[in-house]
């Protein structure tokens, strides 16, 4: 009988227990110097498709974790080394062995009480939080939320406002003036989208993560900025008001002309933000964080004993100080309220 012939690897070997083996084991990792750069653009059951640019000639590789790694988290937006077969070639697989240190992290937990934190995505240094004036309405609380993790994250935001051709965006704009937070507004024009220039002009330059609860227009604003994307756009339910899922995981896309990267993630129905410190909060409030230093030890910086409220009424904050403070009240009652709606 023929005997069948197979590969075999290191897991066919047995060393029995107690006898020293000829190689003494060692906690050294190889360096892997001829490792290749990628940037994660998707995640997918345990694979992750990267962009490798070598000499200027970008290609999909797709790639596995490496052993060595053991359970260290690799979220889009990550910048890796690769080995292996990094040829980018229907069928090849190769190997991630190792992940750069992050410049940011985007965070969130399920709700305020939950301490697992979920990586969003890596280095983005802008977070654009997409919200519709109208079907469905606005929800300015989990805006908030989402104001604050980006505070937390050391990420600049900006608020794009979709469906200004529905309803006046006035009167929304105007709970966020006191936070001077940037904004954009776009509408539906004639099938395409009116005011996307404006939205090119904010993202030039930077690598922005795109959040938003479904049905906002999040899908539909990705594919007028990277026409290659085909993101699922869909519609919002008559009955709940709310959108269906259309994107199921996030993916980062190069905008065109290389000005900049976008990454889409899935619609949102909460943001918890249990593993935020409220000091961060306020270190975002460099005319309001002086006059915490007379507050007493623990203080929330929402009560009574708060020095705060004195600092603004001695004009310390200037004559946006009264409008600041509520901002900052508001955000940090945020904090501690229900993560969706």
């Amino acid at each position: 009988m023929a005997r069948s012939v197979r590969d075999y690897d290191e897991s066919d070997v047995r060393v029995r227990p107690g006898r020293r083996g000829s190689r003494p084991r060692t906690k050294e990792r190889p360096a892997h110097r001829e490792a290749v750069p990628g940037r994660v653009v998707t995640v997918d059951r345990g694979r992750y498709t990267t962009l490798v640019d070598e000499d200027g000639l970008p290609r999909v590789v797709l790639a596995m974790r490496a052993r060595e790694l053991g359970r260290k988290g690799i979220v889009v937006g990550d910048r890796v080394a690769l080995v292996g077969d990094v040829s980018g070639a229907d069928g090849s697989l190769a190997r991630i062995v190792r992940v750069e240190p992050r410049s940011t992290v985007l965070r969130r937990t399920a709700d305020d009480t939950d301490p697992v934190e979920r990586v969003v995505v890596a280095n983005a240094d802008q977070l654009v939080v997409v919200s519709a004036l109208a079907d469905p309405e606005p929800r300015p609380r989990l805006i908030d939320r989402c104001l604050v993790a980006a505070y937390d994250a050391d990420m600049d935001p900006l608020l794009v406002l979709t469906k200004a051709d529905l309803t006046d965006p006035a009167p929304f704009l105007a709970q966020y003036a006191p936070l001077s937070v940037p904004h954009v507004v776009v509408a539906r024009r004639d099938g395409g989208v009116d005011g996307l220039d404006a939205v090119r002009e904010a993202l030039a330059g930077r690598t922005s993560v795109l959040v938003g609860h479904s049905g906002v227009g999040k899908s539909t604003l990705v594919n007028a900025l990277v026409p290659a994307a085909g993101r699922a756009t869909g519609v919002v339910n008559d009955v709940t008001g709310r959108g269906r899922h259309t994107s199921t995981s996030a993916v980062a896309l190069a905008l065109p002309d290389d000005v900049g990267w976008v990454v889409d993630t899935p619609g949102i129905r909460s943001f918890g933000l249990a593993h935020v410190d409220p000091e961060r909060i306020v270190h975002h409030f460099p005319d309001l964080e002086p006059g915490t230093a007379d507050c007493p030890r623990g203080c929330s910086h929402d009560e009574e004993e708060c020095a705060l409220d004195a600092w603004v009424e001695g004009g310390n904050a200037g004559a946006a100080g009264p409008s600041r403070l509520e901002s900052l009240r508001r955000l940090l009652r945020t904090r501690t309220s229900a993560a969706g709606d």
